[in-house]
């Protein structure tokens, strides 16, 4: 045992490199599969509402497990659940590389988000069980940009793959990384777990939280294609004219509601819970989690609008458009190499903040020097100290996080953090994504307004630009008839870049000021603290 012990503690820094490598596989399979749509829309011959599912079943089912598995993890093993959810990803993977439909796609696609639900809390758990000291500050700043930079480098491998090879790459590519991963984290990592946990036995808390957090994310991703409020023309369902989407709202809050209130009385009673909701009385825990969602929500200003903007307005392929976002994940992994050195002068809470600053910056340049003809300098420099920022925040915040909860909870914790980011995502592909498509149909129409009077057909074709996100743009462009209405809505959709833009910069100095509370209290762990490798027997 002690052996064990000592061999998994010199192979930590090999154990970070598996567990960011788990961590890159999930976070790189959305942007990747995203960037080669097109292809697999044309061989699988994919229907509309197929291609939406493909994207968003994956986020759909991976945001409404974390909680569960966060839990279950930390009492059948964190390490034990990470394998497992490892080797459902890469066996969903396969299944996605063999789709032959667009059913096949959906179902393999909705596998790979349970696997994936498992592995992102899990990684945060072991780290937070492994690393002490300075070194969890460094463990959590390669976590933190493994997720900010992946997310940039994913269009780039899935552009390169789908062009290169085909577009089964882009699920291929798991099979070989993920069995690098198992076989890393088997050496590498010590399993780690709640030592005396009773028996798991709040089911319905877990189907509760399903259901809710389910609601809530189908009804932020869905939410402008049914309809705010009513119902859209393509909307699948509707209640006589009016959109599901409140409802779905108000039931989602109901029943996360419920759950907080019955998770509470069973921790009264003893019981076993999916969620301790004691954990929101440490201070750290609780604010740290609303800094984590209003930041999430900021963050995806760019990854959202930007690859849109590139490949519509400025004329880039899928890959060039990945190139172009490259400097936001060297920003990211910049940073993650300059904590150690920080943190001998800047504490954790003045990280985050030092970070979230760098992204507003960053965010209002951009913003404001925006133009349908900049060059990719307009774009790269802000992007390369966003990246930075998201280095900083991202790592350092988590940190804050999980800084003062008890080892035993681990896995709880992290897949609450985890929630509570996937949910500020969600919320900003909503509220980004209605902005920048409501900027561009509204901006395209009153650039167009005399000609939309004269000859309705242009009106026509400038709802044809907002329907297909701007896709339409380029066919547009190559016909002198139209090039007017392709040039009114490249401006249009400039224009909603920078409305987006704005808009994540109003959310992220609110995520800001949420960082008030934590610098009240800022845990600083001893170096000297013992390690916790609970090693199983």
């Amino acid at each position: 045992m002690i052996q064990d012990a000592d061999r998994f503690h010199r192979l930590r820094w090999w154990g970070l490199a598996a567990i960011s490598l788990g961590v890159a596989l999930i976070i790189m399979d959305a942007t990747i599969v995203a960037v080669a749509t097109p292809a697999i829309i044309e061989s699988l011959d994919l229907t509309t509402t197929q291609v939406q599912w493909v994207q968003e079943v994956y986020t759909l089912v991976f945001a409404a497990l974390l909680m569960v598995w966060g839990t279950m993890s930390d009492r059948i093993g964190r390490r034990r659940l990470l394998l497992i959810g490892l080797g459902i990803f890469v066996g969903a993977s396969i299944l996605c590389a063999f789709a032959t439909s667009g059913t096949w796609l959906i179902a393999a696609r909705a596998l790979q988000g349970v696997g994936g639900s498992m592995i992102l809390p899990t990684t945060l758990a072991l780290l937070n069980a492994t690393f002490r000291g300075s070194e969890r500050s460094i463990a959590f700043a390669v976590w933190g940009s493994t997720i900010g930079s992946m997310a940039a480098v994913g269009p780039v491998v899935g552009g390169w793959l789908t062009s290169a090879f085909s577009w089964h790459w882009a699920f291929w590519i798991n099979l070989p990384f993920g069995i690098l991963v198992i076989i890393g984290v088997l050496i590498c990592v010590p399993e780690s777990r709640q030592r005396g946990a009773s028996r798991f036995t709040d089911w319905v808390g877990a189907g509760a939280s399903i259901l809710g957090f389910g609601m809530l994310v189908f009804a932020l991703i869905e939410g402008r294609a049914y309809g705010w409020w009513e119902a859209t023309d393509s909307a699948p369902v509707s209640l006589g004219g009016f959109s599901i989407i409140p409802i779905l709202f108000v039931l989602a809050v109901v029943v996360l509601g419920v759950l907080v209130l019955r998770e509470r009385s069973r921790v009264a009673a003893g019981k076993s819970v999916l969620l301790d909701v004691t954990l929101f009385r440490i201070p750290t825990f609780s604010n740290g989690n609303v800094t984590a969602l209003t930041v999430s929500l900021g963050e995806f200003g760019l990854i959202l609008s930007l690859p849109l903007w590139f490949q519509y307005v400025l004329g880039m392929d899928a890959l060039q458009a990945g190139l172009a976002l490259l400097p936001l994940a060297v920003g990211s992994f910049v940073a993650s190499g300059s904590i150690h050195s920080l943190g001998k002068y800047l504490s954790p809470v003045q990280m985050v903040r030092l970070g979230i600053l760098l992204e507003i910056v960053s965010l209002a340049v951009m913003a404001l020097l925006i133009r349908p003809d900049s060059t990719l300098w307009v774009t790269g420099v802000p992007l390369f100290f966003y990246g930075m920022g998201v280095g900083f925040a991202t790592a350092q915040l988590t940190q804050l996080i999980l800084v003062d909860v008890p080892l035993d909870k681990s896995g709880q914790a992290s897949s609450t953090q985890s929630t509570a980011r996937q949910v500020g995502s969600a919320l900003g592909i909503a509220i980004l994504g209605t902005a920048l498509f409501t900027t561009l149909r509204a901006g395209t129409e009153a650039r167009l307004s005399d000609q939309i009077a004269a000859d309705p057909a242009v009106g026509d074709l400038v709802a044809g630009v907002s329907d297909s996100a701007g896709a339409l743009i380029a066919e547009l462009a190559g016909n002198p008839a139209t090039a007017p209405i392709a040039d009114a809505a490249r401006e249009a959709l400039t224009q909603g870049v920078s409305v987006a833009a704005w808009i994540a910069i109003s959310a992220l100095v609110v995520g800001l000021l949420t960082t008030i509370p934590l610098g009240r209290r800022v845990a600083e762990e001893s170096a000297e603290e013992p390690r916790a490798v609970d090693a199983e027997s």
